[in-house]
């Protein structure tokens, strides 16, 4: 382990959240609030301890993966915990537990509360901007934004960015990786900035449309009104819906529109799967609130909005709602819960299994079970037309396994709680709501419901488990083996 190197970048990363603390605070002063120790506290902490780090020297700058994993890892959970101290301080929320719990929930971009109606409406513009700018900072990625604004100059830190970047594969769309991070920063700003100008077009006012912008952008969920996006005007539903789907999309496909490569921008066949997964899901369930809840949804072309608003929310992992989905019937609340569990496509700011992992999966089962039939044909599964490798394919099942098991011990870890009367359905949906990073769940975690009626322990086994989804799994299991620590 090149400790040296490591402590460093987690150094330089505290004093990039240093920074960004200070605009919330300028956004108090802006709206007249004299809270300022609630973001100076933390700002002065992390530079007390984020100079010393950064300044950190090694003859050997080489990183490999278990050093990427581990960075990755570290640097999520300090900024949490650095990043809730605002709520605690401001008394905002005052346990430190749930703080920690809503500040994870931001940065991973997974939109679950332990917060009311009564509290989020309440807060002050300065920690309500914090909490919204968690997702925009989360759904890129805390790491990427560093590599974007401090020179990469150390070996190796490739692994880095594969660790932290979402979907089974990782890619350099410059040659340099810096250009790189700076590219994807990019199009996530001109697409933010597109989306807030809409939306005040919309209806909105300029304020409520940043934050809501920011939620979307980073398919985070965390709402400026106890309701989400109940009680907004259509225009402004829509709006959301579109730029929810937008940013759940593989990056690549906006890099090879402005190269002006539009065949092979909409040739990717992730996109394609995602799109084809959105347009039936939208249409079945439409259909079926139509006929099960036609006192509630008077006209198709209601349900066909709920529809596609719900659909997108939950497939980009984004989590707002336009309705309490709770209600519907079975069918549609099975389809949105297979939505969960798939979610968006790799290289976006969603979260998930991502389509890809689905259909590297789909296709090497086909192929497996094609074998089985001529066990001597010759039978490579493809991907975009590539072959897919031995080592990705048994990667990707691996994956699968770790995410089955961190699923069924987070949901019997959960039946452990003795402050709720959740049944096992509650606490297996909220699971996976947050290994999925999508916030809302089903029954107690419901839409119109939050996460407060948990206990401090399982508040904690729930922030775990939104940056095990968040890091897709790996970096968080290998932080907490013994092995890892050993020099060489």
């Amino acid at each position: 382990m090149n400790y040296k190197v490591v402590f460093s970048i987690l150094g330089k990363t505290m004093l990039i959240e240093a920074f960004l603390l200070v605009l919330p605070m300028l956004v108090g002063v802006i709206y007249q609030e004299t809270n300022y120790l609630s973001f100076l506290i933390p700002i002065f902490a992390l530079m007390l301890i984020g100079f010393p780090l950064s300044n950190i020297k090694s003859k050997d700058n080489a990183l490999y993966a278990k050093e990427g994993f581990v960075i990755v890892a570290l640097v999520w959970i300090v900024l949490s915990l650095f990043g809730c101290l605002p709520f605690v301080i401001s008394g905002t929320i005052p346990n430190f537990v749930d703080a920690f719990f809503e500040t994870v929930s931001g940065f991973t971009t997974t939109g679950a509360t332990i917060l009311n109606t009564m509290q989020i409406e309440g807060m002050e513009k300065g920690i309500m901007f914090w909490r919204m700018f968690t997702h925009w900072i989360g759904g890129m990625g805390i790491l990427v934004f560093v590599l974007a604004v401090i020179p990469a100059n150390t070996a190796g830190v490739m692994h880095v960015f594969r660790s932290e970047s979402p979907g089974p594969s990782v890619g350099k769309l410059a040659t340099k990786l810096r250009f790189t991070a700076r590219i994807l920063y990019g199009i996530y700003l001109v697409l933010t900035i597109i989306q807030i100008i809409l939306l005040c077009i919309s209806g909105l006012n300029f304020f409520d449309s940043m934050l809501m912008s920011f939620s979307t952008a980073g398919t985070g969920g965390f709402g400026v009104l106890g309701s989400s996006a109940v009680t907004y005007s259509s225009s402004t539903q829509i709006i959301l819906a579109v730029f929810m789907f937008l940013f759940s999309l593989n990056f690549n496909i906006y890099y090879l529109l402005l190269i002006g490569n539009v065949r092979k921008a909409f040739a990717i066949e992730e996109i394609k799967a995602y799109t084809i997964m959105t347009i039936v899901s939208v249409v079945v369930i439409a259909v079926n609130i139509f006929t099960s809840l036609s006192n509630v949804y008077l006209t198709f072309g209601d349900a066909i909005k709920h529809s596609f608003f719900q659909v997108t929310s939950i497939a980009s992992t984004t989590g707002l709602s336009s309705t309490d989905f709770d209600k519907w019937p079975a069918l549609s609340k099975g389809i949105l819960m297979l939505l969960t569990v798939v979610g968006a496509c790799g290289g976006s700011t969603g979260g998930g299994l991502k389509v890809s992992r689905m259909l590297i999966l789909c296709k090497s089962a086909s192929a497996d079970f094609k074998k089985q039939i001529h066990s001597r044909a010759v039978i490579t599964p493809r991907l975009e037309g590539d072959p897919i490798d031995d080592a990705t394919i048994r990667n990707t099942r691996t994956f699968l396994v770790f995410w089955i098991l961190v699923v069924v011990a987070s949901t019997l870890l959960l039946s452990l709680d003795p402050n709720i009367k959740a049944n096992l359905f509650s606490n297996f949906s909220a699971t996976l709501a947050c290994i999925g990073n999508v916030g809302p769940g089903f029954d107690f975690v419901g839409p119109m419901c939050n996460y407060a009626g948990y206990s401090d322990f399982s508040t904690i086994i729930l922030s775990l488990v939104m940056l095990i989804g968040r890091l897709e799994i790996f970096p968080m299991l290998i932080l907490f083996i013994p092995r890892t620590w050993k020099k060489g």
